[in-house]
This record gives structure tokens, sequence and C-alpha cells, in this order.
């Protein structure tokens, strides 16, 4: 049995003073295996919030059905086995990032030891506890959203559901975060996410969909989306000038381009700020 089954949903929302609409969603089919982490893709206002909120059961496609581990999105019995991020959750200020995740825990049933040990369990997966006593008016865009992560993962459920998690988040904050959902995923925890970013996506997704105007125009695995069959990449370690001009001879017309390989900016960004930690230790 699959985490997740979608089934050909429509959604309209009505246009202003009740003239035209907005056709959100059209006939989006999609299916997320246990233990797999699926990421949607695609431009802003493609559908792809709106196929988050119906399966969390926020709201009700027109036509078609969602269902999580068997049964209709909007069960209640749902509801212990979804945590759900939104692209931009409220929280109440005042709070400490502790008070935060245990007002969740007790919203979710928990009580007594078992709320206490998940809340600092939680705390301590997101890299939280030496902040746990601090009001969240003083957190970051980052914390906020690891916050977020604690909260949705405080009930144990059995599905993840982020929406954008690393939105308006620095490159070292967006690290931690692709850390964490790595980390769920080798725990066997089942991730449903949409992010802008696409290199995180194809570093951490198990399969992909992409939307457009409220349209799955592809879908699949990263293997079957990013191969490209009309070019073969050969890689070598240090190859002489010597050894490069035996393979442009060899492949004739074939041969396109020699160059280094390409780290990407990320990469490089976060391997000087790690250099310049380890400088000051």
């Amino acid at each position: 049995m699959n985490a997740v089954e979608i089934e050909e949903i429509h959604k309209t929302f009505p246009g202003h003073w009740g003239k035209g609409g907005v056709y959100a969603v059209k006939g989006v089919s999609l299916s997320i295996p246990q233990g797999g982490v699926y990421g949607l893709i695609g431009p802003n206002g493609s559908g792809k919030s709106t196929i988050m909120k119906a399966l969390v059961g926020l709201l009700a496609p027109d036509t078609g059905s969602c269902r999580v581990f068997g049964r209709p999105a909007t069960s209640a019995a749902n509801r212990s086995e979804i945590g759900f991020l939104p692209e931009n959750p409220y929280f109440y200020k005042f709070l400490t990032g502790e008070e935060t995740v245990r007002f969740y825990g007790r919203l979710c049933g928990l009580r007594g030891a078992e709320l206490r040990n998940r809340t600092q369990e939680m705390l301590e997966l997101v890299g939280l506890t030496d902040a746990a006593h601090r009001r969240l008016g003083g957190y970051s865009k980052g914390m906020l959203q690891r916050v977020g992560l604690a909260q949705a993962m405080v009930q144990r459920p059995r599905l993840l559901v982020l929406d954008e998690p690393t939105a308006g988040v620095d490159p070292i904050g967006s690290r931690a975060i692709r850390d964490i959902i790595l980390n769920l995923k080798e725990q066997g925890m089942t991730v449903f996410l949409c992010s802008h970013l696409l290199e995180q996506v194809q570093e951490i997704c198990d399969r992909v969909g992409i939307l457009y105007r409220g349209v799955m125009i592809a879908e699949g695995s990263m293997e079957e989306l990013t191969r490209d069959n009309t070019r073969t990449e050969i890689t070598l370690r240090n190859p002489s000038p010597e050894l490069l001009q035996q393979l442009r001879e060899l492949a004739g017309d074939a041969f396109i381009a020699a160059a280094p390989a390409r780290n990407s900016l990320e990469r490089v960004f976060l391997r000087g700020i790690q250099e310049k930690l380890k400088e000051q230790q």
C-alpha cells in the first residue's frame, strides 16, 4: 500500500465578485510509496500548495480523490499520521522554542513524560537544543523553519508534508534542513515536499513531479527525468593532456568538449564557511 494516492483531482476557486474563476489543479494524479521522498516543483501559481492542502485535508477537491495510507485525506484518523509545515507558518513569538514544540505536542495528545521527552528529542534533531529557552521573537528565519519541522514531527507522523521548507532561509540553514530531511528518509519516514531549490530537490527526492498551470507535465524518478540519452559523460581523475588528445582522436566528431568538473555555487559557499570555521577552532 502506498502512503499517498492522488487520483485525477481538479480544483477551481471563484473569481472576484463571483465572476470568472481560477482553475488551480487540472486532473493531477500521483502516488508516493511508504518511505519515499517525493518532490513537487513548478512556478508560482502552478497548484503545488493546493495539492498539499488537499492532501492534509484543509480543502476538498472538486473531483477526484486523495488518500493517505488507504484512508480519505479528510479522515480524522489521519490527523495523527500527518505532520504539516506550511509555506509561511505562524508561531507565537512570545513563546520559547521548547514551549512551542510542547504546545503542538499537547494539541496532538501527548502528555507528561512522553511529551517532555519527545520535545527534547525533536529540538535535538533540528539542532535547537541550545536555543530551546529563547523566545521565537529572537529566532532567525532558518531557526523558525526548524521549529516548524520539530512541531510537524512531534507526534511521530508517518507522512511529513513540507510546503517550501527552505523559503527565505540562507544557504547554511537550507543545508541544515536538507540534512534533517535526509535523516528522516534514512529512518523510513515518507516525505512529500515542494521547493524552488531544484538542486536540493535533486539531492533528496526519489521521485519528482513537475507542475505547470495546474497540470502535471512530467513525473518520474530522478534517474528517468534527468537522463539525457543523447550524451554520455566520462569522468576522469587528473587526465594528462596526452590522454585527452587520444580521446579526442578516438571520438572524432562525437567529441564535444573537455573541461574541469564544476561544483555548484552552494557547495562552494558552504565549503568556504566550513574552512573558516575550522581555522577559528
